[in-house]
């Protein structure tokens, strides 16, 4: 499983014109799901979602921040939008391949469960499964930063 996220001053998802999902400051998560991901897949990519500390504390006596700080910790929402182009492989030729993403029953399962999990201890929002979605959003800093459960040593 794949997850890239970013943090975010404001992050919105709309379908045909329609919002979806919508948060403030936050983090915005891509999620794409592959072949042979399963719930220990779903536990660290969560984890890491929640946990991962890149918002800035206060600082020290010399102004200095340093990103010690969690999404919860700020008080932060996170907008959780599928996309199985994550699991694209470009190493062979110029366009990409999906034969690694899982297919559509079972990458809604686990993108659920991972909507779930994450709802458990901060405000979520999502976009659609499998809907074309148009996604607009403020980077702040910008951080962005990939997890892959696979590579997780």
């Amino acid at each position: 499983m794949r997850a890239v996220i970013q943090r975010v001053t404001s992050a919105r998802v709309t379908v045909a014109e329609r919002v979806t999902g919508e948060i403030g400051a936050g983090l915005l998560v891509f999620v794409g799901v592959e072949k042979g991901d399963g719930p220990a897949d779903v536990d660290y990519v969560v984890s890491k979602i929640r946990d991962v500390r890149i918002f800035d504390d206060e600082g020290d006596a010399t102004g200095r921040k340093r990103m010690n700080r969690a999404v919860g910790d700020v008080g932060g929402s996170v907008l959780v939008v599928s996309q199985f182009t994550l699991a694209g492989d470009v190493r062979r030729g110029r366009r990409p391949s999906f034969d690694d993403a899982a297919p559509p029953e079972l990458a809604r399962a686990l993108y659920d469960t991972v909507v779930r999990e994450l709802q458990a201890a901060l405000p979520v929002a999502t976009g659609e499964f499998q809907a074309m979605m148009r996604v607009r959003l403020e980077n702040d800093g910008p951080v962005t930063i990939l997890i892959d459960s696979r590579r997780r040593f």
